[in-house]
């Protein structure tokens, strides 16, 4: 089983040379720390940055440099900085090649939810309305079951949703699973966790073909 930097360790590996890359907000964020050196990957954010590096060291740290969910971060060399007006026009015009969003609950259609639970208070959406209709790959990243041991990966979302048939990928604690004709299909176990657990774990309609391989970090 995986813990987050382990989520974003695997997901590191989806992220190819010459990619520009959206990284939402909790465990996405981690991603910029595990790309592999001998890649070029240039790392955006809607509040007006591209060129984000990992971040910071304690004695690197600028409270001006900050991402969209407002932790401190580096900059690469040649990184520039804009206006939100900027930063969207990039997002709308399909300018990113990869999204990296966390998630309240996917459903197996590709359905995300992961701004609001109704009756608590949230700040808003941000970008993330215009990340999943504008991208063309987009990658969940997700704990598999909530607090309570309930699935989050669902026949159909229960919270508002955030966008609609989006999702193509999903990697969770326990899994990496591809949304193909509207199930989930399982490619790849983590470490130490059995295809039942996933089976378990998972309320959506689930695609099991062959022998499914254990991931490797």
């Amino acid at each position: 089983m995986l813990d987050k930097k382990g989520i974003a360790q695997r997901i590191a590996k989806e992220v190819k040379d010459g990619y520009y890359v959206n990284l939402g907000i909790g465990i996405p964020t981690l991603v910029a720390n595990f790309v592999r050196d001998d890649i070029e990957v240039e790392f955006q954010s809607e509040n007006g940055i591209l060129g984000m590096g990992p971040f910071p060291t304690e004695d690197e740290v600028d409270a001006d440099l900050i991402n969209a969910g407002k932790q401190t971060i580096t900059a690469r060399p040649g990184a520039s900085f804009f206006d939100s007006a900027m930063s969207f026009g990039m997002i709308r015009g399909q300018h990113v090649d990869l999204t990296i969003l966390g998630a309240m609950e996917v459903a197996q259609d590709g359905n995300i939810a992961n701004w609001k639970i109704p009756g608590k208070m949230v700040k808003g959406m941000g970008g993330a309305m215009d990340l999943v209709g504008s991208a063309q790959n987009i990658i969940v990243a997700m704990m598999h079951t909530n607090k309570a041991g309930k699935s989050k990966l669902l026949k159909s979302c229960t919270l508002p949703l955030t966008g609609v048939k989006c999702v193509t990928k999903i990697v969770t604690n326990l899994a990496v699973l591809d949304i193909v004709d509207g199930k989930f299909k399982l490619l790849e176990r983590a470490p130490g966790v059995s295809v039942e657990e996933i089976k378990k774990a998972t309320e959506g309609d689930l695609i099991v073909e062959g022998d499914i391989p254990e991931m490797v970090l």
